[in-house]
């Protein structure tokens, strides 16, 4: 059995209509930056003037970030964390997705630290720097499921001009306080529904086949697989089924309690990192057959394969490949069986770029695949995925 350390300090509000509870909760300061995306959902669906009135009954006074886009840029965070200095913030509250979640965290960090952001990423074109002071507190409201960011202590930022989409992790981006509240999901489109739970969804099956993987990580995965792949489909076709919404939140978190993503996240973030607006979990199906195809084809995981097979309701399941078509179903389930490359931008001939870019950027641990993969690996597996 492997060694291994669960921290978990984050306190979660979990369940339909827990943001109406916030106000009960004990803040972590006396004035807040609310941090949203640049869209406009938050505040058409009523969302944003709820947290407003729960700050308001807790007497916290607040200001209003909503620059933040999906990939979040090094300049989000920039101006994101100048606005907290500029309105003498004391924490933050990130209401959104992934990408503001994980923006609203490096906004923190860089409230309290000296440089910008890149100064700390461990990148190619990073400073590598370790932060000197921890980040103010973070509250996260997640409105999707599929990133997890939460709980946990991940961000992914992107560098538009260096090309990179990279991690950025420091222990003290763990969010003080999150609210998962299925009502908030309800909004959210069928495509993007499908593309965040699957984003979920990998970040279970990548833990299943790390090398690194261990009991306490295979318990949250293959939960987070089995609710996923019954509730997704049901999610997706109708976005008002609230049992449906609430299990897939309830996955998400999950996942994310003990994430151990492999290349394959690596390998969609370079793909983000030349196209800025492709949607991670649309990157992550668009290479999922021929990525874990790799590895079934070579017997290499053979055993988390059955388990996650098992776990989508393959009760008799005996190969890795009964693992692969499960999925490839899954996928075909949720409308995302003919997503395309060449639809985002991507040509076959930047293909070629993408295996050293690998190297260069932060995602899951290219160590801790089930077997190693080479430069031409990747590439045939890119080439694989192609359409």
């Amino acid at each position: 059995m492997n060694n291994f350390i669960f921290h978990m300090p984050t306190r979660v509000l979990f369940g339909a209509g827990q943001l109406s509870q916030l106000h009960n909760e004990k803040l972590p300061g006396k004035k807040a930056m609310i941090v949203t995306s640049s869209g406009q959902s938050v505040k058409q669906y009523g969302y944003l003037s709820r947290l407003q009135k729960e700050l308001e009954s807790a007497g916290v006074e607040y200001a209003l970030f909503d620059e933040v886009r999906p990939n979040p840029t090094r300049k989000n965070v920039m101006d994101g964390a100048a606005a907290v200095k500029k309105e003498h913030c004391d924490f933050v509250i990130a209401l959104g997705g992934g990408s503001v979640m994980d923006c609203s965290k490096c906004i923190a960090l860089m409230a309290a630290n000296p440089g910008e952001i890149w100064d700390y990423s461990l990148s190619q074109a990073g400073g590598k720097k370790n932060a000197e002071h921890n980040a103010i507190p973070i509250v996260c409201i997640t409105t999707s499921a599929g990133t997890g960011s939460e709980v946990d202590i991940a961000a992914v930022i992107s560098d538009d001009e260096a090309r990179e989409k990279t991690g950025i992790f420091f222990p003290s981006m763990f969010p003080t306080l999150s609210v998962v509240d299925a009502d908030l999901m309800l909004s959210v489109p069928a495509a993007l529904t499908a593309y965040q739970g699957m984003d979920t969804f990998f970040h279970a099956s990548e833990s299943m086949i790390n090398k690194n993987e261990h009991p306490m990580g295979e318990m949250f995965a293959l939960k987070a697989i089995e609710l996923t792949a019954k509730y997704l489909p049901a999610a997706y076709k109708d976005g008002s089924n609230k049992e449906a919404r609430e299990n897939m939140a309830l996955a998400n978190s999950l996942a994310a309690y003990y994430m151990l993503c492999t290349s394959a996240h690596t390998m969609e973030h370079v793909m983000g990192s030349f196209h800025p607006d492709l949607i991670h979990g649309a990157g992550l199906i668009m290479t999922a057959h021929a990525y874990y195809d790799f590895f079934a084809e070579r017997k290499a995981a053979e055993e988390p394969m059955i388990k996650m097979a098992k776990a989508m309701g393959v009760e008799d399941a005996s190969s890795g490949k009964d693992f692969i078509h499960a999925l490839d179903h899954l996928i075909a389930e949720v409308g995302c069986a003919d997503l395309k490359m060449s639809e985002v931008g991507i040509t076959q001939a930047e293909l070629k770029l993408y295996p050293q870019k690998i190297h260069e950027v932060l995602g899951g641990d290219i160590t801790a695949d089930p077997l190693p993969l080479s430069d031409q690996d990747y590439l045939e597996i890119y080439k694989k995925s192609y359409k």
